[in-house]
């Protein structure tokens, strides 16, 4: 299989070859159609000058006129009437005039040989040295009769050009394929980086970071969308690393618990009440791991964006009051005082959804509050929209953690003491519905002074 590079470097070349030969195909049709008529005629006056001037100065020397005429540039073949032959200048490369085309001459007429010349020779015809790549004049000196072929000595005239030119053409010609050889790999290595940090992600690895993302073109910008990617995929790998740890710890750490006192229960020496506390135990882990399935089984239907949305008519003020009276032995055994602002606005939502969303914020309120701690609940209507804050006085959020409390599993106790129970899902799930239904979630926290948590829906 072929790289790209050597692929883009062919592909150039190619391009490169097709187009002189196209540029040489019109060059010959401008030659032929324009340049060979006016070369011939331009010639043909030539010709035709150098005959009108021997005739009118019979007194001059024939042959030393023609032999100084071809010394600047012009290769003469004289043919008198008896047949002699004289070449001033250059010999031609071919000497293939035929007898009727001096027959031609000698009788008074014009041998117009470079414009008849073939063209299949292509422009290449001007450089021909031919005879009868000529013009043919009649010729009067001393009234005798003759046939003056004539055509331009271009080794004389260009030999110099025609070396400049060959270099000129080799160099051009050498000196593109060098540059498309570096201009293709300068374009083709950051797609060659690209493809190796490709194969370096698959393989899990994802230290990407020798991408061309200074470029200020296509290929600079794809590079950076590339390293974002990479950047997003170990953060997701991370998270997922993560999240089986954590996940792992919340369920093993209820089961270890029940299989122990599930143990203990089998001693025929336990009095009835440490049964029942055992019992109660068990109880107690059997409902955490119910409630951790629970929250996963959600957030894995939030995550395939499955159909969970059942609207209704949803009376927020009522919902959180009913929300109050569930939670007011909670708040009461924490001697936390509440107080609440709850007019009665509806919006159109999933009911059961919504409540799910209350309860995590309220219980979160409790749970982080100080004894004799406050809680407050306010509504506030808007045009198009409602907010509904929950306010409390517990031990507050640093700025560092708050970007991180709607990750899975995250804890404000990160060392997992259990003293404040959770699963590290709520913040989580909350977000997520608060999302499913359009809207907009906000924390405001100081360590030890508390925590607000705006949550703004839209009405309809």
């Amino acid at each position: 299989m072929r790289s790209l590079y050597v692929k883009f470097a062919l592909i150039t070349i190619g391009i490169m070859i097709f187009s002189g030969i196209f540029a040489f195909f019109i060059s010959n049709t401008y030659y032929q159609q324009k340049l060979k008529p006016e070369n011939d005629e331009k010639n043909t006056e030539i010709a035709l000058d150098i005959a009108e001037y021997t005739d009118k100065h019979p007194e001059i020397n024939l042959h030393d006129y023609l032999e100084n005429i071809s010394s600047i540039g012009y290769q003469l073949f004289l043919v008198g009437e008896s047949g002699e032959e004289t070449l001033f200048g250059a010999p031609f490369r071919e000497n293939n005039l035929s007898d009727s085309a001096i027959e031609q001459v000698l009788s008074g007429d014009v041998f117009h040989g470079i414009l008849n010349f073939p063209q299949e020779t292509f422009v290449t015809g001007f450089f021909a040295n031919e005879l009868k790549n000529t013009i043919g004049v009649p010729l009067t000196h001393n009234n005798e009769n003759y046939a003056l072929f004539l055509r331009p000595d271009i080794k004389l005239l260009f030999n110099e050009m025609h070396i400049l030119f060959a270099w000129l053409l080799a160099l051009t010609i050498l000196l593109s394929i060098i540059m498309v050889l570096f201009s293709t790999k300068y374009l083709v290595q950051p797609i060659s980086k690209l493809t190796s940090a490709t194969k370096t992600l698959s393989e899990g690895n994802f230290n990407v970071d020798e991408l061309d993302t200074e470029r200020n073109d296509e290929l600079g910008e794809l590079s950076s969308h590339f390293l974002r990617m990479a950047n997003r995929l170990e953060q997701t790998n991370e998270m997922r690393k993560e999240f089986i740890s954590n996940i792992s710890h919340d369920i093993q750490s209820p089961l270890s618990n029940i299989k122990g006192y599930t143990n203990l229960l089998e001693s025929d020496s336990l009095s009835l009440e440490e049964k029942n506390n055992y019992i109660s135990i068990i109880n107690g882990e059997i409902s955490r791991l119910s409630r951790l399935t629970k929250q996963l089984l959600l957030l894995a239907s939030l995550d395939r964006d499955e159909d969970l949305m059942k609207k209704d008519t949803v009376n927020i003020g009522e919902q959180l009051k009913e929300l109050i009276r569930n939670h007011q032995w909670q708040m009461d055994e924490k001697n936390l005082s509440i107080g609440f602002k709850l007019p009665d606005v509806t919006i159109a939502a999933d009911p059961a959804l919504l409540y799910t969303v209350w309860e995590n914020l309220l219980t979160n309120a409790i749970k982080y509050n100080k004894p004799d701690g406050s809680i407050e609940l306010l509504v506030d209507e808007r045009s198009e929209s409602i907010r509904v804050s929950f306010i409390d006085s517990g031990i507050g959020i640093n700025a560092e953690e708050q970007a991180k409390i709607f990750d899975r599993f995250y804890r404000v106790d990160s060392a997992r003491t259990r003293l404040i129970e959770g699963t590290g899902l709520g913040l989580s799930i909350v977000q997520a519905i608060v999302q499913l239904h359009g809207g907009t979630i906000h924390v405001n926290s100081n360590e030890n002074e508390g925590t607000t948590i705006d949550v703004e829906l839209p009405k309809n």
